[in-house]
């Protein structure tokens, strides 16, 4: 294989076979099936502005644009929700299918398709119809230089027809992707297998309401209704923490082991976020609300956003659309953005909307209440390039898929559970994604829709991945929605740590949160709204959206800026979105100048760099460099030695919380290295060992002299093709990616 891809390599090295798939911007295109022609304008960046006369023909052009500037990216993607990469990518890839299939991602839009309004499958439809003529006009070494050096090595594919479930899939990734606290549930049970209570809550602090303000501050629900100027209602209780059996433990550790495996382009799910907030025309230059969004999705080559604009040029109920911003290629529509009369932006609300169950199974019964029931059972064949079919058996339970029954290191595990005939531990997933539901009718509704009303109708249909959704329009208006379809638990299930499956005490509710009783807020006093994945609301709301929200760092520092300004411009909006403001960097430098000497000038030089630094992370910033490192191995030291390493800290937002805490009790038991049988480390300790380590560390990778760090040396920003980019052929590589850009920030 990899003798084929460098003779590939060197065939497709030159000019044409680099150009042929890129698409035609100027001349005419003889499109079949346009009733009228469509004008397809694009600025000096490419980015396309589409003009139609009927709405049929303007989602047929979008999908021929799409089509044209990222084919191979919408193919791999059908690809992925499908389960059927081992088909393009042999058995390196078979493990990520099994799990998809598990998951049932096409399955559940297949069902959705018969859900959406008749007005958006007849949008799908049109987009396909646009997607396929590009097919029918275009050779595969004219669609991406992808098919030119996977059919030299080997491969004999034809790309299929697309379809309207092939578009709707694609939001079972993204919500895979959002999907919530899942992995914090795995985290936290084993965390308590050799953890106190207390121990554990460290790790995983509250929501500090104290420090950092929620998205709506006020307001309650009354009579199914949320109210934001109502008083706030008492809170739901809180529940007990369930004992894990020890095979349990075992299928738990290596259902992470199985998650990590798992390629970036199926989505972490980690690592995320997003900003936007919106200021009202009273505190805006212009007069006139202003509304800033950047979503953190996951760093890819191409990038998961497409800039585009859809219009009609006459907008009227036959064609109604006059709408710009943010595409998904493979979906109709504008995802984020703006129309005539509105404009919106979306973060992740992040709602607890899956649950892991440990099941108790004994061939194809699993346990629940005194009695056993039949699992449901599913065959599934996955082709597999190079190799003979895979034949899949998908199980599961009242709660959704086995998750344990899909990765090769989980075969076994539970045998030794408990005597010879007992029942094995599984683990399941309750995920909210896998019931069908008409998220792509919010979508294409949003982009007609012309005021507050009419955008929350909108979102009432918006099922997942739930969204904060921040809006400003042309009458001065600003506000606030949250959507998303959110289980209703019972009292004593917290969704905090995987549950007993057997005990039916523990399964949903058939209720959700009602899309009335979501926190939303219309014009607030302050004159500004921020939401960057922090708490929705207040701890008095009473229904449970999540207990693992974003700490509220990045929130509450738009805040503050946003609250220094009696006038907000548009220049002030971009600033705050490439601000590099360190939010730990406060906290913890004066505890590392005060922890003692650090034993020679070597060691002082790296410390002397935080006196006068101000926190700030520029990409050619020394200080920024030094203090990252200190911060990696300060998490290294103190962690490490407690935890396995799947659970070592990522230095996200949480962990900022956890070592604030931390800091503020010198002798914790945290701080102690145990692999030192004999010594009994303390703050100050830890904190002297991490900067001398750090100055090590930077000496070996940068300088001697730390007037020669930076911060953009290490901290780099690679744009890595999903497929071919990491082939580990250097000629093939370098085709494909973009790579070594010095990213400022943290």
């Amino acid at each position: 294989m990899v003798l084929a891809l460098l003779l590939v390599a060197a065939l497709v090295g030159g000019t044409v076979a680099l150009r042929r798939p890129l698409p035609q911007t100027s001349g005419s295109i003889d499109v079949p099936g346009l009733s009228a022609p469509v004008e397809v304008v694009r600025d000096g960046d490419g980015i396309p502005q589409l003009y139609a006369d009927t709405l049929d023909d303007l989602m047929l052009a979008q999908g021929f644009v799409h089509a044209q500037e990222r084919f191979f990216e919408m193919d791999l993607r059908r690809h992925v929700t499908a389960g059927r990469l081992s088909e393009l990518f042999g058995e390196q890839t078979l493990e990520t299918d099994k799990f998809i299939r598990t998951l049932g991602w096409r399955r559940v839009a297949e069902q959705e398709l018969a859900l959406v309004s008749p007005e958006t499958r007849r949008a799908l439809q049109s987009y396909a119809d646009g997607v396929n003529a590009y097919l029918d006009l275009r050779s595969p070494s004219e669609r991406a230089v992808q098919y030119t050096l996977l059919g030299l090595s080997g491969l004999r594919y034809t790309p299929e027809r697309w379809t309207p479930v092939d578009s709707l899939a694609w939001l079972k990734a993204m919500a895979w992707d959002l999907r919530g606290n899942m992995e914090d549930e795995i985290a936290r049970a084993l965390a308590a297998v050799d953890h106190t209570p207390e121990q554990v809550a460290q790790l995983f602090p509250p929501y500090p309401y104290d420090e950092h303000q929620p998205i709506v501050s006020s307001g309650a629900v009354v009579d199914g209704i949320f109210d934001p100027d109502a008083s706030p209602d008492d809170a739901r209780a809180a529940a007990a923490r369930p004992a894990y059996p020890r095979a349990a433990v075992r299928q738990l550790r290596r259902l992470q082991e199985g998650l990590d495996a798992l390629p970036a382009l199926v989505g972490r799910g980690d690592g995320l976020g997003s900003n936007s907030w919106v200021v009202d025309g009273a505190h805006s230059a212009t007069g006139a609300p202003i509304l800033a969004n950047d979503p953190h999705l996951g760093v890819s080559l191409p990038g998961i956003w497409m800039q585009m604009g859809l219009h009609c040029r006459q907008v009227d109920d036959d064609c109604p659309l006059e709408v710009a911003g943010f595409t998904f290629s493979g979906v109709p529509g504008v995802i984020i953005g703006h129309n005539a009369d509105i404009a919106w932006g979306f973060t992740n609300l992040g709602p607890d909307v899956t649950d892991l169950y440990l099941e108790q199974v004994q061939e194809d019964t699993w346990r629940h209440g005194s009695g056993w029931k039949p699992l449901r059972v599913r065959n599934e064949t996955i082709r597999v390039r190079g190799a003979d079919d895979f034949e899949l058996r998908v199980r599961m339970t009242d709660h959704g898929p086995l998750l344990s029954d899909v990765a090769q290191e989980l075969a076994t595990v539970g045998a030794n559970a408990a005597p010879l005939g007992a029942p094995d531990y599984a683990v399941s997933l309750a995920w909210t994604a896998l019931t069908p539901s008409t998220t792509a009718d919010a979508v294409l509704a949003m982009n007609q829709a012309s005021d507050w009303g009419e955008f929350r109708d909108a979102a009432s249909d918006f099922a997942v991945p739930a969204q904060n959704l921040v809006y400003a329009d042309r009458e001065g208006h600003i506000g606030y929605q949250a959507p998303g379809v959110v289980p209703i638990r019972r009292p004593w299930h917290t969704g905090l740590v995987p549950v007993e499956g057997w005990r039916p005490r523990n399964d949903w509710t058939d209720r959700v949160v009602p899309f009335e009783a979501l926190p939303q807020v219309l014009d607030p006093e302050e004159g500004f709204i921020v939401t960057a994945n922090q708490a929705v609301a207040g701890p008095d709301y009473p229904y449970h959206l999540t207990s693992d929200w974003d700490q509220g760092y990045r929130s509450q520092r738009i805040r503050d800026l946003l609250a220094e300004r009696d006038v907000a411009t548009v220049a002030d909006m971009t600033a705050l979105q490439l601000d590099d403001l360190n939010p730990m960097a406060a906290t913890l430098v004066p505890y590392l100048l005060s922890a003692g000497d650090l034993g020679s000038a070597y060691f002082r030089d790296g410390q002397d760099l935080l006196r006068d630094w101000d926190g700030r992370q520029g990409s050619d910033s020394a200080a920024a460099a030094y203090y990252n490192a200190v911060w990696s191995n300060l998490l290294r030291l103190t962690f490490h030695d407690e935890m396995r390493e799947s659970q070592w800290p990522d230095g996200g937002d949480r962990w900022f919380t956890v070592v604030t805490r931390l800091l503020e009790r010198p002798g914790d038991a945290w701080w102690d290295d145990r692999t030192t049988d004999d010594v009994l480390e303390t703050r100050d300790d830890i904190l002297r060992q991490a900067q001398r380590d750090a100055r090590d560390e930077l000496t070996r990778r940068q300088s001697l002299h730390p007037d020669d760090w930076t911060w953009g040396q290490v901290h780099r920003l690679d744009l890595v093709e999903g497929t071919l980019g990491e082939s580990g052929v250097g000629l093939v590589e370098e085709l494909v990616n973009r790579t070594g850009y010095r990213a400022s920030g943290g």
